[in-house]
């Protein structure tokens, strides 16, 4: 979580650089800053739970398919 926060402190002086140099206006850049980035600090952290579940399917699969080539050739070396 530590880490999503520090993204979300990061995003957030990005976010209002980024709208007031583009706009000039403190007002719309601070409305910018505080929504865009609200918005993708918690898609951020729903990606990284997806990305936990691809790969903890990912080294289910290699266990499997290991255990699988160790089986078969156990079987075929006698």
């Amino acid at each position: 979580m530590k880490k999503t926060m520090t993204f979300a402190v990061m995003h957030f002086s990005v976010a209002f650089a980024v709208a007031y140099l583009l706009t000039g206006s403190v007002v719309i850049g601070g409305a910018v800053a505080l929504v865009e980035p609200a918005i993708n600090t918690i898609a951020f952290y729903f990606h990284e739970l997806v990305w936990k579940k691809i790969e903890s399917k990912g080294q289910r699969y290699s266990n499997s398919y290991a255990r699988q080539t160790t089986n078969h050739q156990a079987m075929h070396s006698v």
